[in-house]
């Protein structure tokens, strides 16, 4: 199974913010941090905005975070938002007259082998996969001297919790 390169990068933008859950980022400092397109992360972060995985502040000093703990964003949840086609096989590749290339009986298969796939992915929650402060230089090939950020400092929202609602 291949994840889109829109997953992968949804996935990314979600550890880069439970990295540094302390503060607001950048869709320009996470594109800085992966060497990606800042017009493409822009897209994912609005997605994950609307599917309530981000919490986005506008304006000058404004960024997001995420909008709930790690621990509570589950794999599956996360790719069955971003991955159209991962929990269904059936109508895929139709063939000439509008019919399904697959046949019904592989569909079959093929629907429980996904459906597998999503609860193997829901055992596991963003907190899994999320790798300590000090590890991302090395991941994205920095010095760990090197300042991703350029966000201009928070003032009173430091103080506050990033995870409204959580324990």
């Amino acid at each position: 199974m291949r994840i889109t390169v829109f997953s992968d990068y949804a996935l990314r933008v979600l550890m880069y913010a439970a990295a540094n859950s302390e503060r607001l980022i950048t869709v320009g400092e996470t594109a800085r941090a992966y060497n990606v397109s800042r017009s493409h992360l822009t897209k994912v972060v609005t997605f994950l905005t609307a599917g309530g995985f981000l919490r986005s502040v506008r304006g000058r000093a404004g960024g997001f975070t995420l909008a709930m703990a790690p621990k509570e964003m589950s794999l599956g949840a996360i790719l069955r938002r971003t991955e159209a086609n991962i929990t269904h096989t059936s109508g895929r590749g139709a063939g000439k007259g509008g019919a399904s290339a697959t046949p019904a009986s592989l569909r079959v298969i093929l629907d429980e082998a996904m459906a597998a796939f999503g609860a193997t992915l829901d055992r596991y929650t963003l907190a899994d996969i999320v790798l300590p402060r000090a590890a991302l230089p090395r991941l994205i090939g920095q010095n760990s001297t090197d300042r991703v950020d350029d966000h201009p400092a928070e003032t009173e929202r430091q103080s506050q919790r990033r995870y409204p609602g959580s324990g």
